[in-house]
């Protein structure tokens, strides 16, 4: 899933190409996409793009009108949807969800496999924009102070208020996992018992890992449209690297899997040697579940 980082590089590349262009015409091409019937798709089209936000994981793409509120046009991209910009009056055919056509190109909308999750919403105004956000801080923009109310708020584990929209803005997993290794803390500790010296750690770790990000990604797509979009990125240090050697200190990255996710981790440098227990396997193997990496290693040799 597209996540802080990603949709910043997108509006970073969107915003010369549509701020003050007029939005010509929607095609939608999948009726599940669209979320809302009022304001309608039509009530946007012949009006100039004012503004682009992000809420959350979300692009706001914001139309100006002199008479009325502005509409908003609001695509959540979720796991599998993609962003690409295409010549003018681009034909359309699958995997393109929508597009939306503008004087100087097209911007369409595609989604891979066979879960439809991307969404469309149609909202006016500034009220009508708030009703979509989840609630959770700017990370960027907040204090130490601020970023540490949020997450000791309630008692859960750094994966999951590090992950919770409505905690913070815009982080999912792929960067949670980059995160946490920066900061050298455990996935499953306890925001309410972090001692100062780590809340530090992780305050640094969560502006430095999403500033590099942001700054990598948009360079890297430069002048072009961001079209490699993508959770799994070679430079990651833990995030989809299983097995392979973590690059501060050569032991290989551990994974807890959970439904349609898993968490990376390094044992050496987060979690003080010890394994944290696969849900699955560890409910197989019960009490034989090994405790450090090396029995882990030993098992898989068996």
């Amino acid at each position: 899933m597209p996540e802080l980082p990603d949709i910043a590089a997108y509006i970073s590349a969107l915003e010369p190409r549509i701020v003050g262009q007029t939005l010509e015409r929607v095609r939608i091409q999948a009726p599940f996409l669209l979320r809302t019937f009022e304001p309608s798709v039509s009530d946007a089209e012949g009006r100039k793009v004012r503004e682009l936000r992000r809420v959350g994981k979300r692009i706001a793409i914001g139309l100006a009108s002199p008479a009325k509120e502005d509409i908003w046009l609001v695509l959540h991209l979720m796991i599998a949807g993609r962003l690409h910009w295409r010549p003018v009056n681009a034909k359309i055919g699958r995997p393109v969800l929508a597009a939306f056509d503008f004087p100087n190109g097209t911007l369409t909308l595609t989604e891979a496999g066979a879960k439809r999750r991307a969404s469309l919403h149609v909202v006016e105004g500034e009220e009508g924009l708030r009703s979509l956000d989840p609630g959770g801080i700017d990370v960027l923009a907040s204090s130490l102070e601020e970023f540490r109310a949020a997450l000791v708020a309630e008692n859960h584990t750094l994966k999951r208020s590090l992950t919770d929209p409505r905690v913070l803005s815009g982080i999912g997993n792929a960067y949670s996992d980059e995160i946490l290794h920066a900061a050298r803390l455990s996935p499953i500790a306890q925001t309410q018992k972090l001692t100062d010296e780590e809340w530090q750690r992780l305050y640094e770790a969560t502006q430095g890992t999403l500033r590099l990000w942001i700054e990598r990604l948009t360079e890297e797509a430069g002048e072009k449209f961001p079209e490699g979009v993508t959770a799994f990125r070679k430079e990651m240090a833990v995030h989809g690297k299983f097995r392979e050697p973590c690059p501060r200190c050569g032991e290989k990255v551990q994974r807890i899997r959970y439904a349609d996710n898993e968490t990376n981790y390094c044992s050496q440098c987060q979690t003080g040697g010890k394994l944290l227990a696969d849900r699955g396997l560890s409910r197989l193997l019960g009490k034989d579940w090994p405790k450090t990496l090396e029995g882990l290693e030993a098992l898989r040799k068996m």
